[in-house]
């Protein structure tokens, strides 16, 4: 599928995470951006309002998981070029079992005017599967 300008401000998003760089992904995010996780567990936010509670949100993320990579990744067009559906798993070491793991996420994306506005989110958070008992 060719990229489009949200495919490509998104996977731009996924290699600056996968290096770290929290807040060269948060430029990609609007201000008043709007993350939701309609299966998020009790005790955990369904909805994140602004970069500042997005940062908060995200601060623990690398320290989580060692080696973040993408083992798979498909990204759909909608009728509205500013709407994507993500299809991709992520895989990384997860560093208090030192077991390398992998999570599948299914993501609407809503990227407007070069940054992203909305993200929804549907993973399951307690379903990361671990791919093999010690990390290499």
């Amino acid at each position: 599928m060719p990229a489009t300008p949200s495919s490509e401000i998104f996977e731009r998003g996924l290699r600056i995470l996968a290096q770290g760089d929290l807040d060269g992904w948060l430029r990609l995010c609007a201000e008043d951006a709007v993350f939701e996780f309609p299966f998020a567990p009790e005790g955990r936010p369904g909805r994140i309002v602004g970069r500042a509670a997005l940062r908060d949100y995200m601060r623990a993320y690398p320290g989580q998981v060692a080696s973040p990579s993408i083992s798979s990744l498909l990204v759909h067009s909608t009728s509205d070029p500013e709407v994507i559906v993500v299809e991709m798993a992520l895989r990384g070491i997860h560093r208090a079992s030192n077991t390398v793991r992998e999570s599948l996420f299914i993501a609407v994306v809503t990227i407007k005017d070069g940054l992203i506005t909305g993200y929804r989110d549907y993973w399951n958070p307690n379903g990361a599967r671990p791919i093999s008992d010690q990390a290499a």
